[in-house]
């Protein structure tokens, strides 16, 4: 049984701990505050091009579909019998964030073995150091590279758009077929959603788009200048770049809201074990203390 020393270094060495997760659990509050305020913002701006597209697409495919000459974008256009796949996982740099980055990489590894059996070449370019060390574990030779730091001072506009540039410059040059991401989509604290997706090309191609029906304004509908698909092509750049922003901050959210889970359940159980070890602790020192006494009391009835 540990003694009295033992137990007193315990409990001083579980309060440290507890203050140390106590600490992350408010830095992790902190940014999340921030995450989400970014993740508002930027998805009303993403969500206005997004509109826009899906109605100017779907006055793209009417031209197309009047046989009129139409010229879509290289990065809206699908490939034929696409055989090269990217597969960009979004995890973070550090742990203390429980199951997060675990979860995430289970996903990633799930959508790697269907592409596999599809018959599909993949490779996977890892957005944060974690997803890659799980990874490599069980298929080291997919993982083509590592970006680490991303958003380490918080999420920048400047820095995304620079990696998806990158992304776009592989796909025009044929470096991979399809881009694929898998992320967290940041709902909640206690509420965050795996997701895997196309990234490129965006928007499955001019004879697929996947956009809405003509939109009607009071039984009209909208008239464009200049023509659509020249429309569709000035914004899908900073479309893509807008989605890619989104991946960030959402994976952001979602590891500081499991982070601050995380060290709030390490907190609280530090201070059950306290509870527990300072009740074992005093119920030993008044058992020390009544034998002693037991034994003074006798030392002086002897005599």
């Amino acid at each position: 049984m540990a003694g009295l020393k033992e137990l007193r270094t315990r409990i001083e060495s579980i309060k440290s701990t507890q203050k140390i997760t106590s600490a992350m659990k408010m830095v992790a509050a902190a940014r999340l505050r921030k995450a989400q305020m970014l993740t508002d913002s930027a998805s009303a701006y993403s969500e206005s091009i997004a509109k826009i597209l899906a109605r100017a697409g779907a006055g793209t495919r009417e031209r197309i579909a009047r046989g009129e000459p139409v010229e879509v974008s290289a990065f809206m256009k699908s490939k034929e019998q696409a055989k090269n796949y990217l597969l960009v996982v979004f995890t973070s740099d550090r742990g203390l964030c429980g199951s997060y980055n675990a979860n995430v990489a289970k996903i990633a590894l799930q959508r790697l073995n269907e592409l596999k059996q599809a018959g599909k070449e993949v490779k996977v370019l890892c957005i944060g150091r974690k997803g890659r060390d799980i990874i490599r574990r069980f298929d080291a030779d997919r993982i083509s590279s590592c970006i680490e730091g991303v958003a380490r001072k918080g999420a920048s506009y400047a820095e995304a758009s620079l990696i998806a540039e990158q992304l776009c410059n592989g796909f025009l040059n044929n470096e991979f077929d399809v881009c694929e991401v898998v992320y967290s989509r940041f709902h909640s604290v206690m509420n965050r959603e795996i997701k895997a997706e196309q990234f490129l090309p965006a928007g499955a191609g001019s004879e697929e788009i996947s956009f809405a029906q003509p939109e009607l304004v009071n039984g009209a509908e909208y008239e464009y200048e200049p023509q659509p698909d020249e429309l569709v092509n000035g914004l899908v750049d900073n479309y893509i770049k807008a989605a890619f922003f989104a991946y960030i901050i959402n994976s952001q959210a979602s590891e500081q809201g499991a982070r601050m889970t995380s060290m709030d359940n390490a907190t609280r159980n530090a201070k059950d074990m306290i509870s527990k070890l300072t009740l074992k602790y005093n119920r030993m020192r008044q058992t020390s203390i009544t034998t002693e006494l037991i034994e003074i009391i006798a030392g002086a009835e002897a005599l």
